[in-house]
């Protein structure tokens, strides 16, 4: 058996599963402060019984080597917190930590969309945008496990605001760059006597987010296709370069993707078309992910097995 930990900035969670990710127990709570947040998890996994190895999904930065959570920005007070000594010591068993777009990619590939491929890469799209990179058959993480934030890449010089960059590719292509772009547009109609489905007058542009937009361009509202047809302008540029560069096999992508495929893929297709080498765009997939709501258990659970 393993254990999984998944630590979030709101929900954590602990998972006991088989080496095939089939989950066995699973315990959700809110995420406290750092110390009633840890001593939880440490009584949680007691009750779960006996595991040969620990997996630890957390968002960013870490330091994977040393098994450091370094002060993530959804983590208030979780500085230099060595998480995989402090279970070790607690456990004697081996103790694994990833961020969680990597745990997400691991379990993707070992056992969702990207099962069988030796190059996938996994992009999260859901609050934010980052990616995990499965290269030659394995995690790559770069230098100091920063690899695979490519939500930071600049796409237009104006844009939403993302990862701290106006118009960058997370601006563009995440819940948050979704809602800011929904809320512009929505004011423009405002200002020009008119109004989307979405928003009616300016009350209500603060309750604007990607769901409510693309409700209503399911319903047929033109500004909320707009919203998306944006959107996956530059989910196509975005992943054209990922395509060019790395020359992926598989590129599944998560969240938002998964639940509004139908908004996005026919623009994200004629950009990638008109963008990418023939080639490389000849050989790759893009789809969403596979393990749907329980990817961040199973991600959790993959960093275990695996031992990444």
């Amino acid at each position: 058996m393993y254990l999984g930990i998944d630590i979030g900035g709101t929900k954590c969670a602990v998972v006991l599963g088989d080496e095939n990710a089939n989950i066995i127990r699973k315990v959700r709570f809110d995420t406290m402060d750092k110390d009633k947040t840890i001593k939880k998890l440490i009584e949680e996994a007691r009750e779960m019984g006996s595991f040969s190895a620990i997996g630890i999904s957390c968002g960013g930065p870490l330091d994977s080597k040393k098994g450091v959570i370094m002060s993530p920005p959804n983590l208030v007070g979780w500085d230099d917190v060595h998480i995989c000594e402090i279970l070790n010591k607690e456990f004697s068993v081996p103790v694994y930590i990833c961020n969680d777009a990597n745990a997400c990619a691991l379990a993707e590939w070992k056992f969702g969309a990207g099962k069988g491929t030796q190059n996938m890469v996994f992009l999260t799209f859901g609050t934010g945008l980052g990616a995990g990179l499965i290269l030659n058959g394995k995690l790559y993480s770069g230098t100091n496990d920063m690899a695979g934030e490519v939500g930071h890449i600049r796409l237009s010089n104006f844009g939403p605001v993302g990862y701290a960059k106006s118009g960058s590719f997370e601006g563009f292509c995440s819940g948050g760059g979704i809602a800011q772009l929904g809320k512009t547009l929505a004011l423009e109609k405002m200002q020009s006597g008119s109004y989307t489905a979405y928003c009616r007058n300016k009350d209500e542009l603060e309750n604007v987010t990607a769901k409510s937009i693309a409700d209503a361009a399911l319903s047929g509202d033109e500004t909320a296709n707009k919203v998306y047809d944006i959107c996956a302008e530059h989910l196509g540029r975005g992943l054209s370069v990922i395509i060019d560069i790395l020359n992926p096999e598989k590129i599944v992508i998560g969240s938002i993707f998964q639940r509004s495929e139908n908004l996005l893929r026919d623009k994200m297709e004629k950009v990638l078309k008109e963008e990418c080498l023939p080639l490389s765009l000849g050989v790759c997939e893009v789809v969403p992910a596979e393990l749907k709501e329980n990817l961040g258990d199973i991600a959790a659970l993959s960093v275990a097995i695996i031992g990444e």
